[in-house]
């Protein structure tokens, strides 16, 4: 996939770049596999806000996506589609029973192409298989983190993985942030990288494209008061001297760790933090 450009008739275009959306064969999605998605602007069920610059943007439909294809299923890809809802592309796919499902689409995925899943599958790109049936060293994507769940990790445009080791009953798997973690070798993977490449070198160029996609402005805390935020207040001349930074609740942040692992800790190899530190 490339990137297209803009000439530059307005100040926006000059930097603004697009997906190429050429390897999408289909603009209209499976009806049976849509369901109207109820936009709530960030807010939970008693109404508040829980994620902040939410609000507005194109409707969408939800796929309802496949991310655990049973073994034994023998799939054939029939269109390759876009999904706005992810920014990866997905696969509309047909097994032997003549149902239809929703996958990710990797790199290697084109009209035709015929994906098996379970132990027996041949080792190639796109098929689904337990961990304990890829090679070491292998690229893999959509793994499973509990065994029959449906695939959790390395879902989003470009990430893959690499099967590292298998010891015991667990494999060892480095993930697109670094670290290396263990899953047990009945949980499920693809094989390849998941598509749609380029994304992260798309520029979005305009505040008006950012509108449509329900994303709403935001400003830094320094130039808000005193009680909307920590780095708030002051008369124009402070800029958060002497502070810590801080989130808009007070909690430190920029550095502070704050994440607790506790069900997953063990399963941790190596930190991601661990392997930024060795690069």
């Amino acid at each position: 996939m490339a990137i297209k450009q803009y000439n530059p008739t307005t100040p926006a275009r000059r930097g603004m770049t697009s997906q190429d959306l050429s390897d999408i064969t289909t603009r209209k999605p499976l009806k049976s596999l849509t369901k109207s998605k109820k936009q709530n602007a960030g807010r939970n069920n008693k109404g508040r806000i829980t994620v902040r610059h939410r609000g507005g943007g194109v409707k969408r439909h939800y796929r309802l996506m496949n991310h655990n294809l049973a073994a034994g299923l023998e799939v054939t890809v029939e269109h390759i589609e876009y999904d706005p809802n992810r920014s990866a592309r997905i696969a509309r796919v047909k097994d032997q029973h003549g149902l239809y499902h929703y996958i990710l689409a990797d790199t290697s995925m084109t009209v035709g192409k015929v994906i098996k899943s379970g132990a027996e599958a041949p080792i190639e790109q796109s098929n689904r298989m337990p961990l304990a049936s890829i090679p070491v060293g292998t690229q893999i994507y959509a793994i499973e983190m509990t065994a029959g769940k449906g695939a959790q990790m390395v879902r989003s445009a470009g990430a893959k993985a690499q099967l590292m080791a298998k010891e015991g009953d667990h494999a060892l798997v480095r993930l697109p942030s670094g670290e290396v973690r263990k899953f047990r070798l009945e949980n499920t993977a693809a094989i390849g990288v998941v598509g749609n490449v380029q994304h992260q070198n798309v520029k979005i160029g305009s505040a008006g494209r950012k509108r449509r996609k329900g994303i709403r402005p935001t400003v830094r805390g320094v130039v808000m008061n005193a009680t909307d935020h920590p780095h708030g207040g002051g008369d124009g001349g402070r800029h958060g001297a002497g502070k810590a930074p801080r989130t808009p609740w007070g909690q430190l942040t920029l550095g502070y760790r704050t994440r607790r692992r506790k069900d997953v800790a063990g399963n941790i190899v190596r930190s991601r933090h661990e392997a930024k530190r060795k690069r």
